[in-house]
C-alpha cells in the first residue's frame, strides 16, 4: 500500500544538503528510515500520523534525496544530524521512531540527547541481537561495491527489480518484502550511495552479524517511555529480537504483527499507525533529571522493573 506524494523540503547543514518531509500538527513524531531506504518507506503512514502530529520524516544523510558526500556514517554521527535537524526547525523535543538501521539511530539520539526524546519506537530495529540478513553482511565483502556496479547497470537492474516486485506479489511470506528491497537495489545505481550504505553498515555490522548493541545502556530506558514493534515473518532481523528488547528493557512494551515482515508499518499501515498512537496517548512524554541521569549512569542497572508485556496482534 502506497500513501500519497508529500512535499520534499531541504534544509543545508554542515555544508551537505538534507532533504525531509514535514507535515501536520500538534506533537512532534521524528520517523528515521531503515539501510537504504528514504522518508518513502514511511509514506503508508505519514497521512494517519500527521492528523494528529507533526511529522517530520528525514532522508539521512547518504538516503534518498539528501547529499552523499564523504563523512561520517557512524550511528552516533546520525544522532547528531538528527539532533541538529530538529534544532534547525525549531523543535526541540519529539518521540522517535526508528525502523531497521534507524532504531539503531533512533536508540542513540535517546541515549545522547534524552533531554529531547519523549519516547522511543522501535520497528524492527537493529542493535537488539547479533543475527542479520545474510544480503547486509554482504554489503562489508570485498568487492560489494563493482559487483553491484554490474548489478545495477541500465538492462540488469530492470530485470532484477521486474523478478523482485513479481516475487513480492506472490503468496508467499518469505518474499514479501522484495518489493521494498527492489526499491533500495534501484538505489545502489548511484556509486555515490553504493560508498555511503557501505560505510553505514561496516560501522554497526561485520561478517559475524551485528556489532552496535543497546544491551550494555538498555538499563537507560527505564526513564523513558520505549515500545517495540515487530513483524512475526521478519526474514531480515529475526522476531526473536522483540524478545531480546522485552529482556533488556522490562518496562518497554512489545508487539508483533501477525502476517507482517521487516516492514510492518508498510503491511498494516492503519494498525501501526493506531500502535503509533495509542503508544503515545497512554504514555507521559519523558522528563529528563540530570541527577536521575548520572545516578543512572553511575549505578548501573539497580533493579528489574515489571516485565514486558509480549502481545502479537491478531491478523487482519
Amino acid at each position: 500500500m502506497s500513501g500519497t506524494a508529500h512535499e520534499v523540503q531541504y534544509v543545508t547543514l554542515h555544508g551537505h544538503r538534507r532533504a525531509y518531509v514535514k507535515a501536520g500538527q500538534g506533537p512532534v513524531v521524528l520517523l528515521l528510515h531503515g539501510l537504504g531506504c528514504d522518508h518513502t518507506t514511511w509514506a503508508p503512514v505519514i497521512d494517519s500520523l500527521a492528523k494528529r502530529y507533526t511529522v517530520i520524516a528525514p532522508d539521512m544523510l547518504g538516503h534518498g534525496l539528501s547529499d552523499k558526500p564523504r563523512a561520517d556514517y557512524s550511528v552516533g554521527g546520525y544522532a547528531n544530524g538528527m539532533r541538529d535537524l530538529l534544532t534547525v526547525l525549531g523543535i526541540d523535543r519529539a518521540t522517535v521512531i526508528g525502523h531497521s538501521f534507524g532504531g539503531g539511530v533512533a536508540m542513540q539520539f535517546a541515549y545522547q540527547f534524552p533531554e529531547r526524546t519523549e519516547r522511543l519506537m522501535l520497528v524492527a530495529s537493529g542493535g537488539l541481537g547479533p543475527e542479520v540478513s545474510p544480503a547486509i553482511r554482504a554489503i562489508t565483502t570485498p568487492g560489494f561495491h563493482q559487483v553491484m556496479g554490474v548489478l545495477t547497470l541500465p538492462g540488469v537492474r530492470h530485470v532484477g527489480k521486474a523478478g523482485m516486485r513479481a516475487l513480492a506479489g506472490a503468496p508467499c511470506k518469505h518474499t514479501r518484502d522484495l518489493d521494498e528491497v527492489a526499491e533500495i537495489f534501484d538505489s545502489f545505481k548511484d556509486p555515490h550511495a553504493r560508498h555511503a550504505i557501505r560505510h553505514v553498515v561496516r560501522a554497526v555490522v561485520d561478517w559475524h552479524g551485528q556489532i552496535v548493541t543497546m544491551a550494555d545502556r538498555a538499563y537507560l530506558t527505564e526513564e523513558m517511555p520505549m515500545a517495540v514493534v515487530w513483524g512475526r515473518d521478519d526474514k531480515v532481523i529475526p522476531v526473536r529480537h522483540a524478545s531480546n528488547a522485552a529482556a533488556l528493557a522490562p518496562y518497554a512494551r512489545v508487539e508483533v504483527i501477525p502476517n507482517a515482515g521487516h516492514f510492518p508499518h508498510k503491511d498494516h499501515p492503519h494498525r501501526f499507525a493506531k500502535i503509533v498512537h495509542e503508544f503515545i496517548r497512554s504514555t507521559q512524554p519523558a522528563r529528563y533529571s540530570r541527577a536521575r541521569f548520572r545516578n543512572l549512569l553511575k549505578n548501573g542497572r539497580a533493579g528489574v522493573g515489571p516485565t514486558a508485556t509480549v502481545t502479537a496482534l491478531p491478523s487482519a
